[in-house]
Order: C-alpha cells, then sequence, then structure tokens
C-alpha cells in the first residue's frame, strides 16, 4: 500500500482543500511508517447525508489521531526588530515587512524535518513566497547561527495558501541553532491584514522528526495590526424606548473595513430628527476616549428618532431609527454568532465583546467559537475554551450588555450548528466526538440544560444542513437565515447564500412541518461582532421582542422564537396575527388579522408576506421611512405558516419568525402583544 505524507496542524488550510501531500520539499523522502488509512469507511459515506464534506471529515479524523513526537511544535521564536524599535507593527490593508528568528528546541529538528510559516489564510496576508523577489510575500531564509551553514541546506517553497514550508536537508538542525525568516522581503514587501487586532499571529509550526505531521509552536511570534485611516462614525441608538425612558447613544470611530480607530478625537455635531432626547449640541472625543463615546439620553415623548453627525476629518455618521412608544414590544439587538483567535476569527476574546458593547453598540453578544477549526482546537485545548468562558463572565452585565456562552458544533457531516448555554459553566461537546458527532448525540448530551442550538448556513456554502434530520422541538426552535455567508431563508430572497442549493433553505425546512424561528447572526471573523456587514456587505442581527435584558429574558424570547432576523441591518419589525406574537401557534381560522408595522434604517423597498412557501402580498413602500397595514388572510389551515419579510432599498433585509397554524394552543412561553 502507498505511503501517504500527513501534514497536520491544526486544520487551517484545510477549508481551502490543501493538499495534505506537502510536508517537506518535492524531493524530499519519504518518511518510514506511515500508511494509507481510510478515515471515513464507505458505509458512512453511502448512508450519510448527500452534502457532507468527507474528505474534510478524513482530514480531520486524521489529524485528531497523528502521534506526534517531543520535538514536533518545539523551540522557540521571536520578532527581530530594527534599530529604531520598528518591525512589531503593520497597518490593516498595507504592505510591510517582519523578521522572525526561529530557534530549535532541545531535540533540534531532524534532516527531512521541516518548519514553516502559517499567516492567516482567512484574511488578507500575503502568501510567502520564494520564487518572484519583485512580489508580495517575498521570503528570505537564512541560517542564523550560531555555528556554520555547512552541510545544511534549507529548501523553502510555498505549500499553500498563506503558508511556506522549509525542508531541512543535508543534516539536522541543531538545538538552539537558528534560521531568520524575512517576509516581505522584496520591495513590494508583504500585504497585512484587513483587519485590526492587537496580536495577530505569525504561526510558526516544527515537523522535528520528519514523520510529516507537524505542531503549532504554542508561543509563536505577534504583530499588532492597527486601524487604517478613519472613514465613518457608527452612530446606535435602542430599537424601542418607551417615553421618559432612558438610553443610550453609541458613537464609534471606524476605518473602511469597521476596524475600531482609537485615535480620532475632536469635536463632533449631533442633530437629533425631530428634536429632543436631551442630547448636547456638540460632543468632544478626547484621547482617553479611545475614538468611543456612550451618552445617556432620555426620550420626552413619543415618536420616531433619528441621530446625526459630524466629526472631525470630515467623519459622517446617521444612527438607526428609534421608537419610542409603549404601544410596541420592546426590541433588543444581539449577535450570538462570531469567532474571535481563539479558532479562525480576528481578535481577542476581550477585544470581541468590547467591540460587540462599545463599538456597535450592541445589547447582547454570544462568541461562538469552532470546536475543531483553525490553529489550535477548543476541544483539545480545554484552557482555551476556560479562558472564553472566563472573559464571558467578565464582561457579562445583566441590565446593560449580556453575555451569552457558546461555541460552534463544527460538523462537516450534518452541517455547523453554534451552541448557545444560558448558565454560567457550560460543558463543550465536541463534533469530532463519537458521542456527540451527530445531531442526536449533541442534544442527548444537552438534554435538561438550559441550551439552544442553531443551525446556520443551512442552505449552502460551506456546508448547508441535513434537514432529513428533525431539529429537536425543545433544543433547536430557530434557524439563523443571515450572516456573512448570505441570506438562507430562501431562494427569492436578496443576498442569497453562495453555492446555494435549492431545497436546503429555512422556508425548504418550514415546507417540511418543522416549527423554526428566525434569527440572523453574523458569523464575523473579522473581530466586528454587529458590524460584519460593513466589511463583508452582508452580515447577521437577532432582534428579540418584549426580552428583559438577562440570560433568562433572552432564553424565553428565543425558545418562544419571539424574534426577528436582519441581515445585518437595524430595521423595526413588529407583526401580530390575531393578536398573537411573531413565532406563537394561532387556531386555523376562516378569516385571520394580520397586523405589520416596518421601519427601515433605510429606505424601505417593499414588505412581502410569505403564506406556505409562497409570497402572497408584496406591499410597495410609498412612505420611504414606513410601512403600516393590516391584512386579511382567507382560510388559515392546519399546518400552514406566515410570516413577513421587509426589504430595502440598499439590500437590507428583516424576516419575521413565522406564525404556524396549528389546532393545538400556544405552548411556548411569552408575554401577550402588543398591537403596533
Amino acid at each position: 500500500m502507498a505511503r501517504r505524507r500527513r501534514s497536520t496542524i491544526g486544520g487551517w488550510w484545510l477549508a481551502l482543500g490543501l493538499a495534505l501531500g506537502c510536508a517537506g520539499a518535492p524531493d524530499a523522502p519519504e518518511p518510514a511508517g506511515v500508511q494509507e488509512i481510510s478515515w471515513v469507511s464507505e458505509q458512512e459515506r453511502a448512508e450519510g447525508p448527500p452534502h457532507a464534506r468527507w474528505n474534510m471529515v478524513a482530514e480531520l479524523r486524521a489529524d485528531l489521531s497523528a502521534q506526534r513526537h517531543a520535538s514536533d511544535g518545539a523551540g522557540r521564536a521571536w520578532l527581530e526588530l530594527a534599530e529604531d524599535g520598528s518591525g512589531d507593527q503593520a497597518t490593516a490593508g498595507q504592505a510591510g515587512s517582519w523578521t522572525i528568528i526561529y530557534e530549535a528546541g532541545p531535540l533540534g529538528v531532524v534532516e527531512g524535518g521541516a518548519v514553516g510559516l502559517q499567516v492567516s489564510p482567512f484574511w488578507g496576508w500575503s502568501t510567502p513566497q520564494v520564487e518572484h523577489p519583485q512580489g508580495l510575500g517575498y521570503t528570505v531564509v537564512e541560517h542564523a547561527g550560531p555555528g556554520s551553514l555547512r552541510g545544511l541546506s534549507l529548501q523553502a517553497a510555498t505549500w499553500g495558501d498563506q503558508l511556506l514550508g522549509i525542508a531541512v536537508m543535508g543534516r539536522s538542525l541543531e538545538p538552539r541553532e537558528r534560521l531568520r525568516i524575512r517576509y516581505g522581503a522584496g520591495p513590494a514587501g508583504a500585504m497585512a491584514d484587513r483587519f485590526a487586532e492587537d496580536a495577530a499571529r505569525l504561526w510558526i509550526t516544527v515537523d522535528g522528526d520528519g514523520d510529516g505531521v507537524r505542531a503549532v509552536l504554542e508561543d509563536s511570534p505577534s504583530v499588532r495590526v492597527l486601524a487604517g485611516p478613519p472613514a465613518t462614525l457608527v452612530l446606535t441608538l435602542p430599537g424601542t424606548l418607551t417615553p421618559r425612558g432612558q438610553g443610550r447613544l453609541t458613537i464609534a470611530a471606524v476605518d473602511s473595513s469597521g476596524n475600531h480607530v482609537p485615535t480620532v478625537t475632536g469635536d463632533i455635531e449631533l442633530e437629533v430628527l425631530p428634536a429632543g432626547l436631551g442630547l448636547p449640541a456638540s460632543v468632544r472625543l478626547r484621547p482617553e476616549d479611545d475614538g468611543v463615546l456612550s451618552i445617556e439620553l432620555t426620550a420626552a415623548e413619543e415618536g420616531l428618532y433619528r441621530v446625526r453627525a459630524r466629526g472631525p476629518e470630515g467623519l459622517l455618521g446617521q444612527s438607526n431609527p428609534m421608537l419610542v412608544s409603549d404601544r410596541v414590544p420592546r426590541v433588543l439587538f444581539g449577535d450570538l454568532h462570531g469567532h474571535s483567535d481563539l479558532s479562525d476569527g480576528t481578535g481577542s476574546t476581550a477585544d470581541y465583546f468590547a467591540y460587540a458593547r462599545d463599538v456597535a453598540g450592541l445589547d447582547f453578544a454570544a462568541l461562538t467559537d469552532h470546536d475543531h477549526w483553525g490553529m489550535r482546537f477548543l476541544d483539545s485545548h480545554p484552557e482555551l475554551w476556560e479562558q472564553s468562558l472566563e472573559e464571558g463572565r467578565r464582561q457579562h452585565q445583566p441590565g446593560r450588555f449580556v453575555v451569552v456562552h457558546g461555541y460552534e458544533w463544527t460538523s462537516w457531516i450534518y452541517g455547523h450548528r453554534h451552541v448557545l448555554f444560558f448558565d454560567d459553566s457550560p460543558r463543550l461537546y465536541s463534533s469530532l466526538d463519537p458521542r456527540y458527532e451527530s445531531p442526536a448525540g449533541l442534544w442527548r448530551a444537552l438534554r435538561g440544560q438550559r441550551a439552544l442550538t442553531i443551525a446556520h448556513h443551512s442552505g449552502g456554502g460551506p456546508i448547508p444542513t441535513d434537514w432529513s434530520v428533525p431539529p429537536d422541538p425543545e433544543l433547536e426552535p430557530l434557524v439563523e437565515v443571515a450572516s456573512v455567508h448570505g441570506v438562507s431563508e430562501a431562494m427569492d430572497a436578496p443576498g442569497v447564500i453562495y453555492q446555494p442549493i435549492q431545497g436546503n433553505f429555512a422556508r425548504d425546512a418550514l415546507d417540511l412541518g418543522y416549527e423554526l424561528g428566525f434569527m440572523g447572526g453574523g458569523d464575523s471573523h473579522d473581530g466586528h461582532p454587529g458590524l460584519a456587514w460593513l466589511a463583508s456587505n452582508q452580515g447577521g442581527l437577532v432582534a428579540t421582542l418584549d426580552a428583559d435584558l438577562s440570560r433568562d429574558g433572552l432564553y424565553d424570547a428565543l425558545r418562544s422564537r419571539r424574534i426577528y432576523a436582519t441581515n445585518g441591518v437595524r430595521a423595526l419589525l413588529f407583526s401580530t396575527l390575531d393578536g398573537q406574537p411573531m413565532g406563537s401557534r394561532v387556531a386555523p381560522t376562516q378569516l385571520g388579522r394580520l397586523v405589520i408595522f416596518a421601519v427601515g434604517d433605510a429606505p424601505l423597498q417593499a414588505v412581502e408576506v410569505i403564506r406556505g412557501g409562497r409570497i402572497v402580498q408584496h406591499i410597495p413602500a410609498t412612505d420611504q421611512s414606513m410601512v403600516q397595514t393590516t391584512l386579511e388572510l382567507q382560510d388559515l389551515v392546519q399546518g400552514e405558516y406566515v410570516y413577513v419579510r421587509v426589504l430595502q432599498r440598499n439590500g437590507g433585509l428583516a424576516v419575521s419568525s413565522p406564525f404556524f397554524v396549528r389546532a393545538e394552543p400556544a405552548t411556548m412561553p411569552g408575554p401577550p402583544a402588543r398591537t403596533p
């Protein structure tokens, strides 16, 4: 049987489909004893879902079982700075150069082993390359002592996107012997990440014993990526307030990719439309404000309010609409799906929550890093999972900003789900653990806990949901229909998900009889929860109705489906059917009364009513800002569903949770709806 070279370090390149047969230079000798092993059985392939990504499953299982030598991932590395102290920073989206020193560990690196430079393959870092000195990412690898280069041959080559391999040939790299890796050594330099963060890792990997299995150097050096020049002001108001209620206006400066710019200072002029809210005519950003402000306001009178701002350097911004009324349910906005540098995202856990609260002005958020994806895995690094939980506990402020714990169950068989916990000490159940690798196994483990699972990007890439498995009615009452990947609500939606699969959208799941509420989630990997659409032109938010700003309040609203989804916009959407809130069961009737009140955060295009899989009403927006109407729906029969879709002229989208026509009485908890 042919031997097969495995190069497993933790899965970044797997998302890009990079071959694993590239652990050494093309002419490097094959390691002894590595056998071809089938990690997916023919029975699994035959009986599994049609869109399962079995090659991905096989590579992840192989990585999980790979035996790593003590020399794999050993040694240390650091940035070599210039005489003026520079060399440890970058500016987002701009070119630079960085020099890394790698020092071999106590066992060295044998002849036929390898050292690798892996920069993030998910963003804008240039691929390290040695073939084109004038091109981006040109990299020079040198021996840096101690001792002589004699007998040592360093064969550097690009092994895949953002991955440079350095095969050690001729002799071993001895303990404490060093390599110098100059990334961006040519005149073009190397392009940095588009997204700012304090510690962007330049990962070093080591296959110390030459068997083709490499491991990450845990303490790989990092570069601080600074935001680009400020481009706009982000202004955020509460979705709703009651008369004489108090709230906050948040103001933050961001660059063209949504990165928070902490260096902006100066006066900001405010204009309230219509006048009111008790806001000053101007406020000042001071150096100690780090580019963000939070200003208390009081809503004296009913009305629909917006705030415009003009800041230093000509920066402009306009807030979302805020409805002041005691006749509508309270609206809270959150993002319950996103990633940090604990898996395949950008930025730290602390920065993630700070951005959600202070820049995006969210009411609640969850960090849902992957269980088994990225450079290091949560399921095999319990200290990283605990780090995520501890930061969430620290940032949680009931009544001000609520943190929900979570992670992503990253199944390449049945589709991805993020798991949300509404208690403080949850356990992670890995999608690669045979006990939890199916949805049924996951739900068995979660039974009895205050937890929810949310299937996402169900309509297409990167992997669709296997809807042949009925969602658990207790643990999975919702589906995510909008994110950075696009919209999975229906094939006729704007901004539909990439690689769409006809018949696999959320509406198709409703046609199967599943009772699922609709939520949006950013699935942001750029460190920008709540504002992922700024860089991706797609995003996702969930809006709750009549929920307390607490974990208990959010849990009740989500379970009862008193929510609606947006693709990142802060549109307001209120709808009742026969007096029941969205997400409810309603009794069959000859004549149902559907009330709709929608307000866009940009000019509206239309409001649509979807019934039983078809668009039955298309109501053009004659008023640019809102649509308010009451419709009569005839002959609502058992098994039907009805929901409302709001379209903005700029591509913004809001979708209500469906109403389910059932003879059974409503069983979900929740307060009675108030008519808009």
